[in-house]
């Protein structure tokens, strides 16, 4: 038998098993009213691979949906951090902080543009987010007329959409100035001729034989910086960033963390790369993003301004920030639930000892010398 919902497709990396009792099940001999009659009954919890020698265990209070893609697979639970889209065994967004992380993620981006460009944001392309919630973010923002979200995994946003109406669902789907379109995201930015004001990708971690390790890598961000407008702003979810890496104690350990690498090679080809952060507690970690720009001007006054420009962004004056969300977003700052103008620079604010990793690491990310995130 498999601990595991049923037979997965590749390597098993999550486990379903009773706390009560040594015996196991599969998906494969239980119906799926007998499964949760038996999570109900006998305690039943679920197991994730945070990083090596360390996993998050939880009780699993009910399995709402549980199938694969012809990508991965997808299930949709619910633990002690509310409902919970898990994909491949890693947890992808819960009820209880999806809201932190898609924040964190999107308004930052567009109100950088907004301050850089001197105007708001109109065009924004969402590489992945098959949740719809970093849409729905995005959608607030009054001043956008447009948004193409390229997801690859169909699959995916069926579920959500079905499973996770809080996300967006419908509400995004129906919205006029949204497009969904079921594809490759790095295939459709190496194509298209449109160009964005903002480039979100909220695609999958960028871990070995996954299909998001193309869309890290430096080629990937020297064609992604010619479909930006003057001013624009690329962003990147970045993985785990612990607060306390790991590499930067004395004893050997494995790496785990892309967060470096990352920062690294938006570096090598915008002006400024910039990372951040936010406390994912069901992720089990930090969690890193990273904020890439060109400053204005030619080469020389780029370099110059860049260091500049990047500390103004770090710590800028709240209210500044408050007021253009108040601006920007409908329904103003009392909308969001996470970020605001205090928040960012505590966001942008990293401490001491994962700045002293950064400045230990020194890679780059390119196709012939990938770099993998833990997985399990």
């Amino acid at each position: 038998q498999v601990q595991a919902f049923r037979v997965p497709p590749f390597n098993k990396k999550h486990t379903i098993r009773s706390s009560s009792r040594d015996h196991i099940f599969t998906m494969t001999t239980s119906s799926d009213n007998e499964i949760q009659s038996r999570i109900n009954r006998d305690n039943f919890i679920f197991k994730e691979d945070i990083s090596p020698g360390l996993k998050y265990e939880m009780q699993l209070k009910q399995i709402y949906a549980s199938t694969n893609s012809q990508f991965q697979e997808i299930d949709v639970i619910e633990t002690c951090f509310g409902k919970t889209l898990v994909t491949d065994g890693l947890t992808q967004s819960a009820q209880f902080d999806e809201f932190a992380y898609h924040e964190s993620l999107v308004h930052p981006s567009l109100i950088k543009f907004a301050l850089s460009s001197g105007k708001a944001p109109e065009t924004v392309f969402i590489g992945g987010g098959g949740e719809l919630a970093t849409a729905r973010e995005v959608l607030r923002h009054k001043s956008v007329k447009r948004v193409v979200m390229v997801d690859l995994d169909e699959k995916v946003v069926e579920v959500c959409k079905k499973y996770l109406p809080e996300w967006g669902g419908d509400t995004v789907c129906n919205n006029p100035r949204f497009e969904l379109v079921i594809g490759d995201a790095h295939h459709y930015i190496l194509n298209t001729d449109e160009v964005f004001d903002v480039i979100i990708m909220d695609i999958s971690d960028p871990v070995e034989a996954g299909p998001g390790i193309a869309l890290y890598t430096k080629e990937f961000y020297e064609f992604a910086v010619t479909k930006l407008n003057p001013g624009g702003v690329f962003v990147t979810q970045a993985g785990m960033a612990s607060s306390i890496p790991q590499l930067t104690q004395p004893e050997k350990v494995e790496d785990v963390m892309c967060y470096g690498p990352i920062i690294n090679t938006l570096a090598s080809v915008f002006d400024v790369s910039m990372g951040y952060t936010t406390n994912i507690p069901s992720f089990g970690s930090d969690w890193g993003f990273v904020m890439a720009f060109n400053t204005p001007g030619g080469n020389d006054k780029a370099a110059a301004t860049a260091e500049e420009t990047a500390e103004e962004w770090r710590a800028p004056s709240t209210k500044s920030i408050d007021a253009l969300l108040q601006d920007q977003v409908t329904d103003g700052v009392a909308a969001l639930k996470h970020y605001d103008g205090l928040t960012h620079c505590r966001m942008f604010s990293l401490g001491k000892p994962l700045r002293k990793y950064l400045e230990m690491e020194k890679r780059i990310m390119t196709e012939e010398n990938p770099i993998y995130m833990y997985a399990g």
